[in-house]
């Protein structure tokens, strides 16, 4: 398959994607010697911190201040991430414009070749980015390994064949003699800011399309999960990217994100993350006029009819559940069951999420790691915490079984898979973002029910409908407030079609022509010299306007209605490639004269056929 056309489908998230790379899991690449990148990352072994730095202008720059980064297996100190604030901002902002020109100028062939080229790196370096992004964020290194950074060399790739395939609009107004057309002009210096789940993953569906369309990039990835950012600057420097076309300024949302999304220079902002820090952008970002492209969160349902496949069914919903922690905003956080397989369906999801294994990431046994912070499994316990008080059934997982963790390890955000029921419409637990392993399961007796509960929450990011009725699946999908929605599967996935939610859960979408959109301006350029030109060639046709030719639908402008002319300096004209003998009406010279003998009569005709002749 074409990659332009190629579709990213995850039906298994723990199947081996990279089959050719084998590496035993503590992070040494097996008899392979460890290249810069590996040491840099696996420094803190020897009781290091690995201090990183910004990346502006091509170079790393120190910065005066750190953030402790964490990581979340054992709740230690493990690197030192810049605490940037306006100053740093504002030099990669500068970078960033000052290499807006040489870059949008180069080809599209040009600007493709870089990122195929950090595509092939991203590969080389699978099992060190991989080992990184596990130690980052605290999922487990086969999700890693399966889905993160082999998705992200993928953005690369899909976005460089993406990219050579746009096309643009072309519209010729007849009785004018005028061409219209459209280009795609890269917008400028696109500020970019990429959440903490899938941190690699999510910066580089950000940064692929962004340059492949001629824009320079100053981004800002969560300060919490900075290492993977940090390395793939470094294959930034390999892969023969210009300096200044992707700067990496890290830092708090409150210092470092401010200030770029509060930039004046930064025209654009393509955000990730939560619905209230989004509101604060959009706020920042009201003064200057900024596109803006908010993916946000999501309470997403499954809801599943009594003719279900349940096998694949419970399988499914487990993953979609508690992947990577619950931490997606794509997961399963409510699940709708048709009332008369309600509680069979609770026994055999409740029996499979106990087998849903939490551990050390590093154990390819294990399903999921730790959470992202110590704050946040506190957020999570405290849900929990409230359905019980509310009356609800926490069936396993959190207070109800315990982990068999390492010593090392006991002090890590750990917690198990959760399945509560019992829980009311109106709970914070059913209507807000919980965004960790817990899913509520409730039943439900009508098709109507099940989209009333179904739409009953602020977020409209995606949804799964489980059912072999295909008049009723359809039905679900256009009836489902969301964004996405998926039937009897999750997490498949084609690029080329566009991502984004409806209500709380975003603005806009990105993927395929929308991310060309987003990351480009229309230009329209109007040309009205084609009648000159076809007049010094010989092939002028004069035709008049008349009321019923003011009133066709061919473009015909306002100004064409009052009989008015172009302004001369329209008047540059383009090849326009016709069949020979072929007007710019679109007719020949003899289908011209006999439609004149028909409209106007015999001397009519006779007007027509000497226009043509002259």
């Amino acid at each position: 398959m074409a990659m332009g056309t190629r579709s990213w489908e995850n039906n298994d998230l723990c199947a081996p994607v990279c089959a050719t790379v084998k590496c035993a899991v503590g992070g040494s690449m097996q008899g392979a010697k460890k290249s810069e990148l590996q040491r840099s990352v696996m420094a803190k072994a020897s009781g290091q911190h690995l201090v990183l730095e910004n990346f502006i202008g091509g170079k790393f720059v120190s910065c005066r201040s750190h953030i402790d980064s964490f990581d979340p297996s054992t709740g230690e100190v493990y690197c030192k991430v810049p605490d940037s604030g306006k100053e740093e901002v504002e030099a990669a902002v500068a970078a960033a414009k000052d290499a807006f020109p040489d870059w949008s100028a180069r080809s599209v062939e040009q600007r493709v070749q870089v990122l195929n080229k950090l595509a092939d790196l991203l590969d080389s370096h699978l099992e060190e980015f991989v080992q990184a992004e596990s130690r980052d964020q605290g999922k487990t290194v086969t999700f890693a390994r399966t889905v993160d950074i082999p998705r992200s060399a993928h953005n690369f790739r899909f976005f460089a064949s993406s990219v050579q395939h746009h096309t643009t609009d072309c519209s010729q107004m007849d009785h004018m003699g005028c061409l219209n057309y459209t280009i795609r002009c890269p917008v400028g210096v696109a500020g970019l800011i990429s959440p903490w789940n899938l941190p690699l993953y999510l910066l580089t569906w950000k940064i692929a399309p962004a340059i492949a369309m001629g824009n320079t990039v100053v981004a800002k990835p969560s300060e919490m999960t900075s290492v993977t950012a940090w390395m793939l600057c470094k294959l930034m420097q390999e892969a023969g990217v210009p300096p200044g076309v992707v700067n990496m300024v890290f830092g708090t949302g409150p210092r470092a994100g401010d200030a770029l999304v509060g930039h004046p220079d930064v025209p654009l902002v393509s955000f990730t993350g939560s619905t209230a820090t989004a509101q604060h952008i959009t706020e920042r970002s009201a003064p200057y006029c900024k596109k803006l492209s908010l993916e946000l969160g999501g309470k997403n349902p499954a809801i599943i009819f009594a003719d279900a496949d349940l096998d694949k069914c419970i399988e499914t919903t487990v993953r979609s559940s508690f992947s990577n922690q619950g931490e997606i905003c794509l997961c399963t956080s409510r699940i709708y069951v048709e009332r008369s397989i309600y509680s069979e369906f609770l026994e055999r999801f409740v029996a499979a999420a106990k087998k849903w294994k939490t551990g050390v990431p590093s154990d390819p046994s294990s399903h999921n790691g730790a959470l992202i912070s110590k704050e946040h499994l506190e957020k999570v316990r405290g849900f929990v915490a409230l359905a019980r008080s509310e009356g609800g059934i926490v069936h396993c997982g959190e207070g109800v079984d315990q982990l068999d963790l390492p010593e090392k390890n006991k002090s890590g955000y750990f917690m198990p898979a959760t399945v509560i029921s019992g829980i009311s419409e109106s709970s914070r637990v059913i209507q807000e973002e919980i965004f960790g392993p817990v899913t509520c399961v409730s039943p439900f007796d009508t098709e109507d029910e099940a989209v009333s509960k179904g739409n009953g929450v602020r977020y409209g990011l995606a949804a799964t409908v489980w059912s072999q009725d295909v008049g009723r699946v359809h039905r679900m999908a256009k009836r489902i407030q969301a964004g996405l929605v998926w039937t009897n599967c999750w997490l498949v996935r084609d690029l080329n079609l566009p991502f984004g939610g409806m209500k709380n859960s975003g603005v806009g979408r990105e993927g395929g022509k929308d991310s060309y959109h987003f990351f480009t301006e229309t230009n329209v350029h109007l040309d009205c010299g084609l009648r000159e030109s076809e007049a010094k060639l010989g092939h002028m046709v004069p035709q008049p306007v008349t009321d019923q030719s003011a009133r066709s639908s061919d473009g015909l402008c306002e100004a064409a209605m009052l009989e008015a002319t172009c302004p001369a300096q329209c008047s540059t004209a383009l090849p326009v490639h016709r069949p020979t003998g072929m007007l710019s009406s679109g007719y020949s010279r003899e289908q011209l004269g006999r439609r004149g003998e028909e409209e106007e009569g015999r001397e009519g005709g006779r007007k027509w056929q000497r226009h043509t002749e002259e």
